[in-house]
């Protein structure tokens, strides 16, 4: 009857545990403060009040059409080395989560025994007598035991809340890794197209000057120039010739930083000879703010930590309170083999154990305000992150429209350059001016072309930057 009543004590006990309460407060998403539209939208972007559909929203093959640009993309989603550390912290991640998760459980561990043992057969007989008797002996046995820590107050499922919410904050945070490397790849390769484009325009420049110093020397020489329009001319020259190792540096180093960002050792990255395809769509939906709490990884893993943090609250104030275990252990031990498993050998052991920390100097109580000041510090953080999100977009909208103004004026500045170039070069060939107004000319058009490639390039990168800012990319 006594071992019956155990029995149930220890069958309730388990339920008991189960039913137990789970101490800290329950995550609550904190207000956060979103203006009903993006500061900086203008004519060029989306401006209906409550339109749903954004930029961020579209997958990023839908958003870069340039094949060249596409193939990078993919070579950088499978080989980039910040991509396959983010990987392995989620798997990290998650075996921490098992090992947490696994302290809710019992520990129950078996084994057997088994010992000889060999007496000297003078030792025997003398014992023994004339009776027959062997001079070894053994026994063995088989052993279980459980231990269990009930998780009565919510220790073991608050870690695990909060380990949980670590492999989202691991996830979410690879996700960002996603999203910043399409960033990154994209904005490398309109650089790269603008330092091609730029050494283009230069080797151009330098041809043009080439025949033109060809030229004056030729009028020199038959009376009609002067030395200082050859040494003009030579300067133009070589003022242009010195850009070409400058740019060719500065496309090698670029390519350089391409390779590393496809998980490739430094090395060349041939572009094909198809013009750029500058992104340049008409309407450029945003979206509402509000959907950047959702749809960005960095407030989405701001967030996870957010969660974390409140469970370790739970996971102080559980350790306040008296903590319950439970241990048992059972087996049979025998001499005989064909004895082993009789009941008559068989054993046990039960045990509870309730421990309840009396004093500690305050450690446990500062546990719990450290605790909750950390959940507060990562509230701020989540509200900044926030923040920071809106102004990325905002920054990134004010940068699309006024770069596409001002590529505008600078196409209209080029053009007009040009034609003054052309109009300068025949006014001197007709004796009406000096090789000084052809020269300043020529290098306000140069200028102005090598303007109008870094203005192209700071349109396309803008629009890069707003559509990783409304949080596109990684889906």
């Amino acid at each position: 009857m006594r071992l019956t009543q155990q029995k149930g004590l220890f069958t309730l006990l388990p339920l008991v545990a189960l039913a137990g309460c789970t101490v800290g407060p329950k995550y609550v998403r904190p207000a956060a403060s979103t203006p009903a539209s993006f500061r900086g939208l203008a004519p060029a972007i989306d401006q209906a009040v409550g339109h749903q559909d954004s930029l961020g929203d579209q997958k990023w093959v839908e958003v870069f059409r340039d094949p060249a640009l596409q193939a990078l993309i993919r070579e950088a989603l499978a080989n980039n080395d910040d991509l396959k550390i983010a990987a392995q912290h989620i798997l990290e991640q998650q075996d921490v989560l098992g090992i947490t998760h696994s302290q809710q459980f019992p520990l129950v561990s078996g084994g057997g025994s088994y010992s000889v043992v060999g007496l000297p057969s003078s030792f025997v007989k003398s014992l023994a007598g004339d009776t027959p008797t062997s001079n070894k002996a053994w026994a063995g046995g088989l052993s279980l035991s459980a231990a269990w820590n009930l998780d009565f107050w919510g220790l073991y499922r608050r870690q695990t809340e909060a380990a949980r919410a670590q492999l989202l904050a691991s996830e979410w945070g690879q996700r960002m890794v996603v999203s910043t490397v399409i960033e990154n790849v994209a904005t490398s390769y309109f650089q790269l197209r603008t330092l091609h484009a730029e050494l283009a325009i230069t080797r151009q420049t330098v041809a043009a000057r080439e025949q033109s110093l060809q030229l004056i020397k030729t009028l020199n020489q038959g009376g009609s120039g002067t030395l200082a329009d050859v040494r003009q001319a030579e300067e133009l020259l070589h003022t242009a010739q010195a850009e070409i190792p400058n740019l060719e540096r500065q496309i090698a180093q670029q390519e350089n930083a391409i390779s590393v960002l496809l998980g490739r050792n430094p090395g060349p990255i041939p572009l094909d000879a198809q013009p750029t395809q500058w992104p340049r769509p008409e309407t450029i939906p945003a979206g509402i703010p509000s959907q950047l709490l959702e749809r960005r990884p960095d407030i989405q893993q701001a967030e996870a930590a957010l969660i974390a943090a409140n469970a370790n609250i739970g996971v102080a104030r559980a350790q306040l309170f008296p903590q319950l275990s439970l241990s048992g252990s059972g087996g049979t031990y025998s001499n005989q083999l064909k004895s082993l498993m009789n009941g008559e050998n068989m054993y046990f052991l039960a045990s509870g154990n309730l421990a309840q920390t009396i004093f500690d100097g305050g450690r446990l109580r500062s546990n719990v305000r450290l605790s909750e000041a950390q959940k507060q510090e990562q509230v701020v953080v989540y509200q900044c992150t926030i923040r920071q999100a809106l102004q990325s977009v905002s920054d990134a909208l004010v940068g699309v429209q006024k770069y596409r103004e001002y590529s505008a004026e600078q196409e209209i500045v080029t053009t007009a350059a040009e034609d003054a170039t052309r109009l300068a070069k025949m006014r001197y060939n007709g004796g009406s001016t000096n090789y000084l107004e052809v020269l300043v000319n020529d290098t306000n058009y140069y200028s102005a072309q090598m303007n109008l490639a870094v203005a192209r390039e700071q349109e396309a990168v803008s629009f890069v930057q707003l559509y990783s800012a409304l949080g596109g990319g990684w889906k």
